[in-house]
């Protein structure tokens, strides 16, 4: 059967930069964690839901895909000041510094430090992997209507 619109399926997928590096794989060790979605829902970014449309079961693929069907192009209106006095007490900050936010929505959102001084922080709140060109490979390993 070939996957569509609205079928759930499992993925076993290796993500890589263009460098060849690994940014995220379903294989932990000797266990294999498939990612499960339903095609077309909007829970994985646009070019790995796209990606799969047509693949069959047991059927491997490697493809690309530019910023815009990942996690979309760096923001530069996403890079925050804040006070120091506005981090908590105890901790000294230092670029590179990965820190969690919440939203009023009491949404959480991963930030990052990019740069500091006495008086206020710079704060990145761009997905990690914005502005970035991601390499599959994937394997079907489950299909379901």
């Amino acid at each position: 059967m070939a996957i569509k619109q609205g079928n759930k399926v499992k993925i076993e997928y290796e993500g890589k930069f263009e460098t060849g590096e690994v940014f995220d794989s379903s294989n932990r060790g000797d266990v294999s964690n498939p990612i499960e979605f339903e095609v077309g829902a909007g829970k994985v970014i646009k070019g790995f839901d796209e990606a799969v449309i047509g693949m069959e079961e047991g059927q491997e693929k490697e493809f690309s895909m530019n910023p815009e069907d990942g996690y979309g192009e760096v923001k530069p209106e996403l890079k925050k000041e804040v006070p120091r006095s506005a981090l908590p007490e105890g901790q000294e900050p230092q670029v590179g510094m990965g820190l969690m936010m919440t939203a009023p929505t009491g949404q959480q959102i991963p930030a990052k430090i990019i740069e500091v001084d006495k008086e206020k922080i710079v704060l990145d709140l761009n997905h990690p992997l914005a502005g970035k060109k991601l390499n599959f490979k994937i394997k079907v390993v489950g299909i379901s209507d």
